[in-house]
């Protein structure tokens, strides 16, 4: 079963650790709850997966309505301008109810700024105020930097493979690819999401050997390798093979599948992610993830 949370210092703590993070960042954080101000989240998720209202990757009414139920939304604004949106449902498995952090965006002029950082770390203290000790959501493997924030800024977890988890996607992003997803766990109370909120977690080591999937000038190669513990590579910049190679962005699609999705699908858990683009993959990884 989950954990039982903490007392009450651990949620004291965690909105110190936000509220720090977005002092860094130079933002505010609110609420998302006015007509005006969801229509204009609406539209920055449009600006960053480079979609229209036609096909918008979170429409008004449908925001409106999950904020309406309780669900969670926030912005951030620097110097009353909009830089980021975050926003999550409730959900609920074997240990209990969690936030499913549906979406997540920066525009690109204002990535760098440590904005998605202190938005994700808002979204942890709203979520162990409210009685919640996991956050999870879905990303795409591929995308390195991604991968990077999500294990080793945050300290998140990984146990699921997900094959074409959407199907075709058409926004400016995914187009043209299929829509693999690693299913993230965020376990809020854990030792690994303190440390990341206090950005001390240090960063894993790898000699280069037991890799599953290693990168060969650019290509991917599938190794036969067994232990405690493998790795896997991945490609520098997937969003720009996309558009310059897409046989080769199609290829590493695949490989990555048939090794992380393989091993994941052996019980294999994403414990970490290397600087140089590596997942961390342990046999003994916490159970909760899978």
């Amino acid at each position: 079963m989950m954990r039982t949370l903490d007392t009450a210092d651990l949620r004291v703590r965690a909105r110190e650790q936000a509220d720090a993070a977005a002092a860094r960042a130079g933002i505010e954080i609110d609420f998302v709850s006015e007509p005006a101000d969801i229509r204009e989240v609406s539209a920055l998720f449009d600006e960053v997966w480079g979609t229209d209202p036609e096909s918008a990757i979170l429409p008004v009414g449908v925001l409106r309505a999950l904020l309406h139920a309780g669900n969670y939304g926030a912005a951030a604004r620097r110097e009353g301008e909009l830089v980021g949106g975050v926003v999550g449902f409730l959900g609920r498995d074997d240990w209990g109810p969690y936030l499913h952090s549906h979406i997540l965006g920066v525009p690109t002029r204002k990535q760098g700024g440590k904005v998605g950082f202190a938005l994700k770390l808002h979204q942890r203290a709203w979520s162990l105020a409210a009685g919640l000790a996991k956050v999870t959501w879905t990303f795409d493997p591929l995308v390195r930097r991604n991968a990077f924030f999500n294990f080793q800024k945050l300290g998140a977890s990984a146990g699921h493979y997900y094959e074409n988890f959407y199907g075709a996607m058409s926004d400016e992003i995914n187009a043209g690819d299929e829509s693999d997803r690693l299913l993230i766990v965020w376990d809020l109370d854990g030792e690994r999401a303190s440390r990341a909120a206090d950005g001390v977690l240090g960063e894993p080591d790898t000699d280069g050997s037991n890799l599953a999937l290693a990168d060969a000038d650019g290509e991917p190669e599938i190794r036969d390798v067994d232990g405690p513990t493998i790795f896997c590579a991945t490609p520098v910049d997937i969003v720009s093979l996309r558009k310059s190679d897409p046989s080769g962005a199609l290829r590493w699609r695949r490989a990555l599948r048939n090794t992380l999705g393989a091993y994941m699908n052996a019980g294999y858990v994403v414990t970490g992610f290397t600087r140089s683009g590596l997942y961390v993959l342990d046999r003994d990884g916490d159970a909760r993830v899978g």
